[in-house]
């Protein structure tokens, strides 16, 4: 995840994809090395997510977005929906997903709650995010 030396915010996400292998091979292939839109991964890096990581098991997806520290989940979201090419890659892959095909990133996405940590020194809400160092 990030590679910084100072601290991040981690947050952690899910969606449901239709079930549907065609489906789901086409979906990881537009995710796969260099087939995401640059103008999306450009917009990621402008609004503070230092990094990101999707996982799949069968129809759930998991992502790992670290941040920057003084990142603001909901004003990030409404940032990056606005920015180049944001609403047309939605629209294209919401196909993909068990969601409405008219919701934003931000509303497709749920945040997850942390219910555990080795060595758990504090708690944060999803909204918040996760200092890590």
């Amino acid at each position: 995840m990030a590679t910084v030396d100072k601290p991040f915010k981690r947050y952690c996400k899910t969606l449901t994809l239709v079930d549907d292998p065609d489906l789901i091979e086409e979906y990881e292939k537009v995710h796969g090395i260099g087939a995401a839109w640059p103008e999306i991964t450009e917009g990621m890096k402008a609004v503070g997510i230092l990094d990101m990581e999707i996982y799949r098991h069968a129809t759930t997806l998991f992502m790992i977005m670290d941040t920057v520290v003084d990142f603001n989940h909901d004003q990030a979201m409404t940032a990056l929906a606005a920015m180049p090419r944001q609403a047309e890659w939605e629209a294209f892959v919401a196909k993909f997903q068990r969601t409405d095909p008219k919701s934003s990133a931000r509303e497709k996405w749920k945040l997850m709650e942390r219910i555990y940590e080795l060595d758990q020194q504090e708690s944060c809400s999803s909204e918040e995010g996760q200092v890590k160092t």
